[in-house]
């Protein structure tokens, strides 16, 4: 769970986060596991900053290792946002999703499923910006102990 991330671009822009890795075994609740860091790079059509906060869910066991070992996973997507009404449409590697929102409170999210066993929820909480952009996200995670 990444409650906030920052973006912000001119053609090139980059975006990054610190967020907190919870794994659930056999229905049982959360578990604080791990840190991770979130970085972005993105080149396209882009213009502005927003604020959103990013949730990924993982499908199986192997899908989480795979998220621990630092896979990149690269994307392409139209979004806008104007101060915390948002719109957008995504296809990348790990699904495709489409949102829209009047704040953070109401945000509307569809999750077109699991792909390659991830899923990614983004909220919009902020901001001014529009992009039609490819990126590449990087996640590094740090176990805790």
């Amino acid at each position: 769970i990444f409650p906030t991330v920052a973006k912000a671009g001119i053609g090139i822009g980059g975006a990054g986060g610190v967020g907190e890795v919870f794994v659930r075994v056999e229905g049982g609740p959360p578990k604080l596991v791990g840190k991770a860091n979130l970085i972005q790079i993105s080149v396209g059509i882009q213009f502005g900053g927003q604020v959103f906060s990013e949730i990924i869910f993982f499908e199986a066991q192997k899908d989480f290792e795979n998220f621990t070992g630092g896979n990149f996973e690269f994307g392409a997507g139209a979004s806008a946002v104007a101060l915390t009404a948002s719109a957008s449409a995504e296809a990348s590697t790990v699904g495709a999703t489409a949102s829209v929102g009047g704040n953070q409170g109401t945000a509307k999210t569809k999750m077109m499923g699991y792909n390659k066993g991830m899923a990614i929820v983004t909220i919009a909480k902020g901001g001014l910006m529009y992009s039609a952009t490819v990126a590449g996200q990087k996640f590094n995670y740090k176990p805790l102990g």
